[in-house]
């Protein structure tokens, strides 16, 4: 059985109580009239009240986690392909294409994707997607590039191929930098998927586009403190997750 050891470390858990006021804050929201009403006496409408709070949240969550995941499987393995013999002469295009993807801004790639994709999370998906993959690109660079030689010519002289020193060697040496990438990669996207609810995603970016369209601060507030306490527990996720996958490794 858990220990009473376990319990207390378990309530002590900063990230735990951060989820907690996430998800306490996106219920309490809709129904906050009188702490916004004060705050805001001149505001008609002091509580964003057009899509519930919860369900901004949960597209929002399945925006970034879409755009993050096709991101870091491209980044990923577009930077183990330059990696490889076959690949090498690529690596500075790769370099120079995914920082051109994230210097280009995501409310021009936004409104480039729209006239072809349409209003909706599609145009939302391509923006995210290459604004994330700089980041996973350069941290697949900068993993592979960490492995020292030694090791690997170790591995090959124990007469493991190509593909087994990347998957058994390299890949779990250079997995901390890459999850640090991704873990970039996914804060920069869950601010930047605030901007998709301009060509009509929902996401919590919603009373924040809406609030500064109708110069409501409350609704910018409301918005703002969910991203903020989403991108908050998100990066402390990451930030544990590195912790671990580097002890083991």
């Amino acid at each position: 059985m858990p220990s009473q050891h376990h319990f207390n470390s378990v309530w002590r858990d900063p990230l735990l109580w951060v989820v907690a006021l996430l998800l306490a804050l996106t219920y309490w929201l809709p129904h906050s009239h009188a702490f916004f009403g004060a705050l805001f006496p001149n505001l008609e409408r002091p509580v964003y009240l057009q899509e519930p709070f919860a369900e901004l949240l949960w597209k929002h969550l399945w925006l970034v986690l879409v755009s993050s995941s096709i991101a870091a499987l491209v980044g990923i393995g577009c930077g183990v392909a330059v990696t490889r013999p076959f690949g090498r002469a690529f690596e500075p295009m790769l370099q120079t294409m995914a920082a051109a993807g994230q210097t280009f801004p995501p409310i021009a790639v936004l409104a480039l994707a729209v006239p072809v994709l349409g209003f909706g999370e599609l145009p939302a998906l391509m923006a995210l997607t290459l604004y994330g993959l700089l980041p996973v690109v350069q941290a697949t660079l900068a993993g592979l590039a960490s492995v020292p030689h030694s090791t690997i010519e170790s591995a090959r002289a124990m007469g493991m191929n190509g593909g087994q020193v990347l998957w058994q060697v390299e890949a779990p040496l250079a997995l901390p930098i890459w999850i640090t990438g991704v873990r970039t990669s996914v804060i920069i996207n869950i601010g930047t998927a605030a901007i998709a609810s301009t060509v009509g995603a929902k996401t919590l970016g919603s009373p924040i586009i809406v609030g500064l369209s109708g110069f409501n601060t409350a609704y910018v507030l409301q918005g703002a403190i969910l991203v903020g306490l989403l991108a908050v527990a998100t990066d402390m996720a990451f930030e544990r997750l590195v912790r671990r996958v580097t002890w083991q490794t």
